[in-house]
């Protein structure tokens, strides 16, 4: 179960870090207020709107093309363990003690015996009570 879990925060955080430096553009083209197109990998499709260069110049286009740019890091950052100071390394320390501590399995032996005679009694407290079981 432990390793599963490790295997499986493992796998989430690296994913998180290519996603952290991806970068990629979305395209959209909108013909009046319509949407028409939507691009993630290359240009949008226009809407097949086209207008000849003279009746460009006396009206305007009704579409319009947005282009979204979403930046990924470029460079990731990179800490030494020379860089903390003694209070931060007595912390991580004491943290990751505690923490493996969490995990830690405690094994008890239960020991059986076959065929144990039970312990002698040097008295006979039924007899010395008069206490029987009918």
């Amino acid at each position: 179960m432990k390793q599963n879990l490790s295997k499986i925060s493992s796998f989430l955080l690296a994913l998180l870090v290519l996603f952290s430096t991806f970068s990629f553009t979305v395209e959209k083209h909108y013909c009046g207020e319509f949407l028409m197109d939507v691009s993630f990998t290359g240009d949008a499709d226009d809407c097949g709107m086209k207008m000849e260069a003279k009746a460009l110049a006396k009206k305007k286009s009704c579409c319009k093309d947005e282009i979204h740019k979403i930046e990924g890091q470029d460079e990731l950052q990179q800490f030494s363990f020379d860089d903390f100071d003694l209070d931060k390394r007595q912390f991580v320390a004491a943290f990751v003690i505690s923490y493996q501590d969490l995990f830690l399995k405690n094994e008890s032996k239960k020991t059986y015996y076959k065929d144990f005679s039970p312990p002698d009694i040097p008295k006979d407290y039924q007899v010395l009570y008069q206490s029987f079981l009918i």
